[in-house]
């Protein structure tokens, strides 16, 4: 009477290392500080183009590295280039 063992019966998984996780720098921080007061030019279209999706979407906090003051300042320029119709309010 043979005996599976658990091996053969199911395949072993290989555990994935766990990656270093660098922390984003925030692209508005001027030598490492905040300026003060936070303001984004809304004409400043090459660095708000840099922080919305390919479907002109604002890209989240998580994934530029922003701070919550930062993220909201640019929130704002982009609404307001929008506005004033240097970006696009959808991708073409």
């Amino acid at each position: 009477m043979a005996r599976f063992s658990k091996k053969s019966k199911f395949k072993q998984r290989k555990r994935t290392k766990a990656k270093v996780r660098i922390k984003k720098k925030d692209p508005l921080m001027v030598g490492g500080q905040r300026p003060r007061p936070m303001f984004v030019d809304y004409k400043d279209v090459e660095l708000l183009r840099k922080l919305t999706s390919r479907q002109a979407k604002i890209i989240s906090r998580r994934k530029n590295g922003c701070s919550a003051v930062s993220q909201h300042a640019i929130a704002n320029a982009i609404k307001r280039a929008r506005f004033m119709a240097l970006l696009p309010y959808v991708a073409d």
